[in-house]
């Protein structure tokens, strides 16, 4: 583990944050004229809770080496999500920091390892999903936005020109529709 100053951390690092392993969702910088300030938000990944910080730029905290493997979801056991990598190597995860993420039904996730253990798993950057519910799409009106909820129960804004039964790529960071795919 190194240590490094509130001014030098960025958006996706992990740290420790009193005592749990949390990544970095947002990193801002507050100039005045006296001094800065850092605004973070950090997200817990074995609860999902969220923290603000305001710290110095010379507040120091601990960051944590990861390793990241490529999982495919298998089952569910107990309080455990159960995951494998394309070798066959099974790697197990608390459900309780994976549950929304298996809500997009990806085929591939992406797992982060801190030492030697499974902390928690992202979606990939896009997912391609089926609407299930949407309003008719208006002859002549192709610009704007509608909403829509897609088979995996999630609710996104897409073109006015989708239907029931297309596919649409959403961003997973965002949940903001990209395109339809064929």
């Amino acid at each position: 583990m190194s240590q490094l100053n509130a001014n030098e951390m960025r958006k996706g690092m992990l740290v420790l944050y009193q005592g749990k392993p949390c990544t970095v969702v947002e990193w801002n910088i507050w100039k005045s004229d006296r001094r800065s300030r850092i605004q973070m938000r950090v997200k817990d990944l074995i609860t999902g809770r969220i923290s603000e910080i305001t710290a110095q730029p010379d507040d120091r905290y601990e960051t944590q080496e990861t390793e990241r493997i490529t999982l495919s979801h298998s089952y569910k056991d107990g309080n455990d999500e159960v995951f494998y990598t394309p070798a066959g190597e099974e790697w197990r995860c608390a459900a309780a920091a994976v549950e929304d993420v298996l809500r997009w039904q990806a085929d591939q996730y992406e797992g982060l390892l801190v030492e030697g253990k499974l902390l928690t798993v992202n979606p990939p950057q896009s997912v391609v999903a089926t609407v299930v519910e949407t309003t008719p799409s208006i002859r002549g009106v192709q610009s704007g936005l509608k909403d829509a909820v897609l088979d995996n129960g999630l609710t996104v804004k897409v073109g006015m020109v989708i239907n029931i039964g297309d596919k649409v790529r959403v961003d997973t960071a965002t949940m903001e529709y990209k395109e339809r795919v064929s």
